[in-house]
């Protein structure tokens, strides 16, 4: 069992029927029978159609028996509850994103979305800053692929008070140091927050993870050795409520090189592609919370010396764990809920309860695509500059459903307008007048706001001329072929 990246190319993808039956269609036909796709990403198109890069996972006899929950499984929402107002707050992993695409850099933009929502729904990647978690107290933390199944509408979330929370790590031989510093940052969480974490998993054989980079400049990644730890996950399921994953990422290059260009020169995370591949799976194979920490290698914690880094990774240089934001995350994560109806559930979360989706724009992936064919607004970022190259318009939204905002100051204020039934049409100057539709009897015309009216398609013995007169008689408006 092996986790690999394929570029899939998906011809004539906008032109027919569902935006998800296309890709589904496309993306199977790439896997096979004997992978099953993790991840899904569509980063923009060439001449000979859209380009989908994908994660699978490869080597499986019965993708089925591992993954019961397919990354494609839909259900149609009914209907959306107002009883409270409700955002999902993406910014995907790994494609540079200008807020939110280092170390919890996206952390203020979510608490001021927060403060506009009785709950925002994020994924680690927006507030996780090693050592620091300062998300707001109604956001609620959920890996990215429980966030595709809620908009899906195959998952529910529940509220939970607290988790016991299990942490898995490695043997570190040559550098023991970085074992019991994780195993401290446990120990500090439950002294200061008072978390329940009653036993620490030490895999003697770990975790095989790489970084790699995608053809569009997105990270990405591959893993080995996934089975040993998804056999020890399920065999304790019983026994916790979400898993703390802290293992070693391996670089695609040397790893001097790669830690100077990242906190020298820019670009995307190298380490957050490959950490949202593992973290997908073993979500949707235990149906549980889990986030991942980088331990880094001991030689970039003996010799490099950051000095003043730019200030969205600041927090990766004052910590030797990463560990202490994904502690903090899991704490109170929701719990999982499958096979949800829709019925109405004070204490859950489902996809008829999703009032709005934020995403940078240009980031379309499964939860953009269930948000179109749920009827769930969506909100673009278009200051929140990123590696991807779609274009949300070509998408088949409905009239209104998609709203651009330049800024997460103008976000929010869409959001708090949504919250309170304030058309944002409304308050845009100059405000547009409202369309005038005039109609006679089996004719319809559509007038252009100015009074002057064309005929539309139809052979009723109503007629209608410039200026509103019908049949020569009168300056008012036509109905049904008779004067007003």
């Amino acid at each position: 069992m092996k986790v690999f990246e394929s570029e899939v190319l998906v011809p004539g993808w906008l032109k027919n029927g569902s935006p998800l039956a296309g890709l589904q269609k496309a993306v199977a036909e790439a896997c096979g029978k004997k992978a099953a796709p993790i991840r899904v990403a569509m980063v923009g198109k060439n001449r000979l159609g859209h380009v989908c890069e994908m994660e699978a996972l490869g080597g499986l006899t019965n993708p089925k028996s591992l993954l019961p929950s397919g990354v494609f499984d839909y259900r149609q929402r009914k209907t959306e509850r107002t009883s409270s107002f409700n955002a999902v707050m993406l910014i995907p992993t790994g494609v540079d994103c200008a807020i939110g695409g280092h170390a919890g850099d996206a952390t203020p933009a979510a608490r001021l979305l927060a403060s506009q929502c009785d709950h925002l729904v994020l994924h680690p990647n927006v507030v996780n800053a090693s050592d620091i978690n300062e998300q707001a107290d109604n956001c609620l933390y959920v890996e990215g692929s429980l966030i595709c199944r809620l908009m899906m509408g195959t998952i529910g979330l529940q509220k939970v008070r607290q988790n016991r929370v299990l942490l898995v790590t490695e043997e570190r031989p040559e550098a023991p140091h970085i074992v019991d510093n994780t195993i401290n940052c446990a120990e500090g969480a439950r002294a200061t927050l008072g978390m329940d974490i009653q036993d620490v998993v030490v895999l003697e054989e770990g975790l095989e993870m790489k970084t790699g980079v995608a053809e569009s400049g997105r990270v990405t990644g591959a893993i080995n050795g996934l089975a040993n730890l998804l056999d020890i996950l399920q065999s304790k399921r019983s026994s916790y409520d979400a898993v703390a994953l802290a293992t070693r990422i391996t670089p695609h290059i040397d790893t001097v090189e790669l830690h100077r260009a990242y906190f020298g020169q820019g670009g995307p995370n190298p380490w957050g592609g490959v950490e949202a591949v593992l973290t997908h799976t073993t979500s949707t194979v235990l149906n549980a919370p889990t986030a991942h920490a980088p331990t880094m290698s001991s030689e970039a914690i003996r010799t490099e010396r950051w000095g003043v880094v730019e200030p969205r990774k600041a927090a990766e240089v004052i910590s030797s764990t990463y560990l202490f934001c994904v502690l903090k995350g899991l704490n109170r994560a929701p719990r999982v809920v499958t096979n949800p109806t829709g019925a109405y559930d004070p204490s859950m979360l489902s996809a008829e309860d999703i009032s709005c989706l934020v995403i940078p724009d240009g980031c379309v992936g499964l939860p953009t695509l269930a948000a179109v064919e749920q009827g769930i607004p969506v909100i673009a970022v278009r200051n929140n500059t990123n590696l991807m190259r779609n274009d949300l318009n070509e998408l088949p939204f409905r009239a209104g459903q998609l709203k651009y905002a330049e800024n997460y100051y103008e976000a929010a204020g869409m959001l708090a307008a949504m919250r309170n039934g304030v058309s944002t049409s409304t308050l845009q100057r100059p405000m547009l007048p409202i369309r005038i539709e005039r109609y006679s009897r089996g004719k319809k015309a559509a007038s252009n706001g100015n009074g002057k009216v064309t005929l539309a398609n139809g052979n009723g013995n109503g007629k209608a001329k410039v200026n509103g007169k019908a049949n020569g008689q009168t300056n008012g408006h036509v109905v049904n072929g008779a004067k007003a």
